[in-house]
């Protein structure tokens, strides 16, 4: 499965801490993320990321060009609900494209943990109908 990671600036050591927790799961799978949170995310767990730009200089358009290709299964977006962002409206895009092509998106660490767990279990199989 092919998994793409975004975290807002405050929720980026929460991202290195879940890729550590979970990194027996990920490792499995092939990761994506927004440029700085893949470089954080390779920096402690040794997971090998394909990297985009960094989100707020088109990483989070890139990332949504593979959500619409259809081409990510899985979206783990740690956002920062309480501080806008400048490019929020690329992060509107991400959510909308997630829904319309029926990608799991988690945007906290709960859901997170249980897509991450679900995705172990193998619940996430319905992902091979949409390809």
């Amino acid at each position: 499965m092919n998994i793409g990671l975004v975290a807002h600036d405050s929720k980026k050591k929460l991202m290195q801490n879940f890729c550590i927790a979970y990194k027996g799961i990920l490792i499995k799978n092939e990761l994506y993320a927004t440029g700085t949170t893949g470089r954080l995310v390779e920096e402690v767990t040794g997971l090998s990321v394909h990297k985009f730009l960094a989100g707020h200089l088109g990483g989070t358009q890139q990332l949504g060009a593979q959500i619409e290709q259809n081409q990510i299964d899985l979206l783990i977006f740690l956002r920062d609900p309480l501080t806008p962002k400048s490019h929020e409206p690329d992060v509107n895009l991400i959510v909308r494209l997630c829904d319309t092509h029926n990608i799991p998106l988690a945007t906290n660490l709960a859901t997170a943990e249980l897509l991450i767990k679900a995705l172990d279990r193998g619940d996430m199989e319905f992902r091979e109908i949409y390809k």
